[in-house]
């Protein structure tokens, strides 16, 4: 039996969430850009039956999730994968890399929506500067957040209240159009949706899987909610419905958005577009005041998923700095905003820096590789977190009572997400080439701060709590 880690005394939350919050909190967390920005790229490697997919990437995402759900009702604390991690391996390093990869998946996801928001205030405005100016509107876009993290954490989450709306509002928007066109008897061929287009060099297989390596980071944001767990009211009986019926809601919105996409617009000019979603608006009710506001619409939505990562990666970084396993400057508070400023310029330049990358290297749609990139990560994890489950298993807990999800899930889910990882799935090389470098990045960081820590003197054992790591300044 694991022993619990021994921690200093800390107040609790408030549970102030109930099942009807967390349900907007999770919706909230999965709707974004994934579907916004990849679903022509999606389509691209599918043609019209751009929704399997979409239904592949949902499946394994709720088989992961049953994996959450033992673990969260089991230890109902923040740090989700990092605290599963150091439970069932108890290895320093495990845990840092973990926690850092995790971090790394906020900065490439934040990224890909700066990038994605780019285009369409290019579309929006009816701007032709080529790429260079679309890159200087990501930047322009990355810095405002930063901006707004710098202020404090009250105005970030204000702010994401409202962008959640505006996010789930686009997405419905795109169901009226495809509603709309088929009672107008716009033109709109709806028997593409069956429709296999692979490439020359990928058999159908082949061509599902790399979509849904794709497809996949729209499916991504349900494990950020076990963050909540020590927030919400009755985590064990809470937990279970409202996560597996918010994936459930999010995969039906997915797969008939790009229903409505591939059946409004035909695959080649789907695949080709920045902003597919527009496009689509656009083929199904021309003419309608919908078809100028919707690329706004688009850019709200995609600075939700934008703001949340930043926020998230910045906070992991501090507590990693705060615990002696990055340079303790990333740790330093702002004296009057009372936020950790360095972190946050650290993530921000990191932002700056895969914008830079994928702008001047990438050789095929720099959003599908920024996205990728970020789904690649956090596939990583979910292939830990599949494992960890069945190690904890010999952790039993006084009196029992969580949620105990099917041995073989898990199992499922491990060789799964393990699959989507490797190159077998048709992922692009740049894709392993950017996690590469950002996780060389933690490592040498993770090193020299073992030096700095012999220097000072400080010989504590690392991550002692990972429930510590994301919590906001003193």
């Amino acid at each position: 039996m694991t022993k619990p880690d021994t921690v200093e005394e800390q107040p609790q939350l408030r549970r102030v969430m109930g099942p009807g919050l967390l349900l907007l909190f999770v919706v909230g967390d999965i709707l974004g850009t994934g579907v916004y920005a990849l679903t022509g790229d999606v389509a691209g490697e599918v043609g019209g039956a751009a929704w399997v997919p979409f239904l592949v990437a949902f499946l394994i995402a709720t088989i992961t999730a049953f994996s959450y759900l033992e673990l969260v009702t089991k230890y109902p604390q923040a740090a989700g994968a990092a605290l599963y991690a150091h439970k069932a391996f108890g290895i320093q390093f495990v845990t840092f890399l973990v926690a850092f990869v995790v971090m790394c998946s906020g900065i490439t996801s934040a990224s890909t929506a700066s990038r994605f928001f780019a285009a369409n205030f290019a579309t929006g405005f009816g701007l032709d500067w080529g790429k260079v100016g679309v890159v200087v509107i990501a930047l322009l876009f990355m810095a405002m957040l930063a901006t707004v993290n710098l202020r404090g954490v009250g105005e970030s989450v204000k702010l994401n209240v409202i962008l959640t709306i505006i996010e789930a509002t686009g997405l419905m928007l795109v169901l009226f159009v495809g509603l709309w066109a088929f009672t107008r008897g716009i033109d709109a061929d709806f028997s593409r949706v069956v429709a296999f287009d692979t490439a020359s060099d990928k058999n159908a297989f082949m061509a599902v899987t790399a979509a849904t390596s794709l497809a996949f980071f729209a499916m991504v944001g349900f494990e950020d909610s076990v963050n909540m767990a020590e927030e919400t009211k009755d985590p064990v009986k809470t937990f279970p419905k409202v996560l597996l019926s918010g994936l459930t809601i999010a995969g039906i919105v997915y797969i008939l958005v790009s229903i409505v996409a591939v059946a409004l617009v035909p695959v080649g000019q789907l695949a080709a577009s920045d902003t597919p979603l527009v496009d689509v608006v656009k083929a199904g009710a021309p003419g309608l005041p919908i078809e100028d506001i919707f690329p706004f619409i688009s850019m709200f939505a995609v600075s939700n998923t934008a703001l949340i990562n930043m926020l998230m990666a910045s906070r992991l970084i501090y507590g990693m700095a705060r615990q002696h396993v990055l340079p303790p400057v990333l740790g330093a508070v702002h004296p009057q905003r009372r936020t950790p400023w360095v972190a946050i310029l650290f993530t921000t330049a990191i932002a700056f820096g895969l914008i830079f990358y994928v702008s001047a290297f990438a050789s095929s749609n720099a959003i599908a590789v920024l996205g990728g990139t970020t789904s690649l990560l956090l596939l990583a994890v979910f292939a830990v977190v599949n494992v960890a489950v069945l190690v904890l298993r010999r952790d039993v807990q006084e009196g029992g009572g969580h949620f105990k999800t099917p041995t073989a899930l898990p199992v499922i889910g491990f060789f799964a997400s393990l699959y989507l990882v490797t190159p077998l799935s048709g992922r692009p090389i740049q894709q392993y080439v950017l996690a590469l470098i950002l996780v060389a990045i933690g490592i040498v960081l993770f090193g020299i701060t073992m030096l700095i820590n012999r220097q000072l003197g400080i010989r504590g054992p690392g991550i002692v709590d990972p429930t510590h790591l994301a919590a906001p300044p003193d």
